[in-house]
């Protein structure tokens, strides 16, 4: 069930212009300098997080147990320890589990459309830039929901496919399609690109994450652009512009 009312949170008020720059302009360091590009974007998950754990639950995260699916190789872990969070990184790939030599205690190999987690076992269950890569994000989402326990936070944040960052390092190409983006990029490089169109990269659109929000058992919050600052967005309302301008998509809900 979705009530989809903008929250006039702490973090909307962290939502400025300064901010959505700093971030947009780490991302031409997401595969030179990943351990920069990671950082920044930690930093601002744990703020994230905790304004929406104060406005909702009235608790921050010092104690909470956050479980992030598709955490990679941890560079999330020192922001949520910083916080006093309990967190947990779920990730399938073990080469992406120790792709930047960091060893986070507790992390979870598996997959976020099954995750090994029990029924109503954490605090709060996060992904961010995760769903573009699975084939079925809205089985993960509903997978979020179940080991979320009642009371709990549920926060999911991704990549749309037709804003300005869906087809990761192939794009802009990727407004051409995507296996035409992929093969233009082996041709550039003489390799793969690591988000491969069709097998780790897949077209999710902003109206996938409103279809499912208005149809999942939790009681979803607020839905809006997590990059842009918070007077533009209104752009999640309008359908068109909403999948072009919209770069990353976040629904927050709770169980």
């Amino acid at each position: 069930m979705t009530t989809n009312r903008p929250a006039e949170s702490r973090f909307a008020h962290r939502a400025t212009l300064r901010r959505s720059l700093r971030l947009l302009g780490s991302f031409r360091f997401e595969q030179s300098d990943p351990a920069r590009f990671y950082g920044g974007i930690a930093a601002d998950s744990a703020d994230l997080l905790t304004d929406f754990s104060l406005d909702i639950t009235g608790r921050d995260l010092a104690g909470a147990t956050v479980l992030d699916v598709g955490g990679g190789p941890g560079y999330f872990a020192d922001e949520f320890a910083r916080a006093g969070a309990r967190y947990i990184p779920v990730e399938p790939d073990p080469s992406e589990m120790h792709a930047a030599g960091l060893s986070v205690t507790g992390a979870v190999r598996g997959s976020g459309m099954a995750l090994p987690i029990r029924d109503d076992a954490v605090d709060i269950c996060f992904s961010s830039n995760v769903a573009e890569h699975i084939p079925d994000p809205w089985l993960m989402a509903e997978e979020m929901v179940r080991v979320t326990r009642p009371g709990g936070l549920i926060v999911l944040s991704y990549t749309v496919w037709h804003g300005p960052f869906g087809g990761h390092e192939t794009g802009p190409w990727h407004y051409l399609g995507g296996e035409y983006a992929a093969r233009r990029y082996r041709r550039k490089y003489g390799r793969e690109p690591k988000n491969r169109f069709g097998a780790s990269l897949f077209a999710v659109r902003a109206a996938d994450g409103l279809r499912w929000a208005a149809n999942t058992s939790a009681e979803v919050r607020t839905i809006f652009p997590r990059y842009h600052p918070r007077w533009a967005w209104w752009l999640v309302r309008v359908p068109l512009l909403r999948e072009l301008l919209v770069s990353n998509l976040v629904v927050v809900a709770t169980k």
